[in-house]
């Protein structure tokens, strides 16, 4: 079983709506911080949105604030990402990661981080 699974990816028009899922197994995911990075196709991966263990969000990608939601239901052992108002720049894959914490900067692999396999989001008429 992986231990991150996303979900919740597909086509969706322009200024239309998808919520993705990241199911945790086999760890805590309170006890970590979720991130959520993106890879459109020809470009490098990049940070989008992270949620601290605290709580506190952090936004790497500034196009999608007031755009872009990160939460997590502790009960379920999964975070989301609610993404609203979608542009065709928004098409990539969306990844879910598991950190220590949200990291600053520009981010470095770090083997301790786990990630999931990611879902396809194609924003397109």
């Amino acid at each position: 079983q992986l231990p991150l699974v996303e979900s919740g990816g597909g086509l969706v028009q322009p200024g239309g709506s998808l919520r993705l899922s990241c199911v945790a197994s086999g760890f805590t995911l309170n006890d970590y911080a979720i991130a959520w990075f993106r890879q459109a196709p020809g470009k490098e991966r990049e940070g989008v949105l992270c949620l601290s263990t605290s709580g506190d969000t952090t936004t790497y990608e500034a196009s999608v604030k007031g755009r872009f939601t990160i939460s997590r239901d502790n009960a379920k052992n999964t975070a989301y990402l609610q993404m609203n108002s979608l542009k065709f720049e928004d098409t990539a894959v969306y990844y879910c990661a598991a950190m220590s914490t949200c990291y600053s900067g520009n981010y470095y692999y770090n083997p301790y981080d786990v990630w999931g396999l990611g879902t396809q989001v194609t924003v397109s008429t």
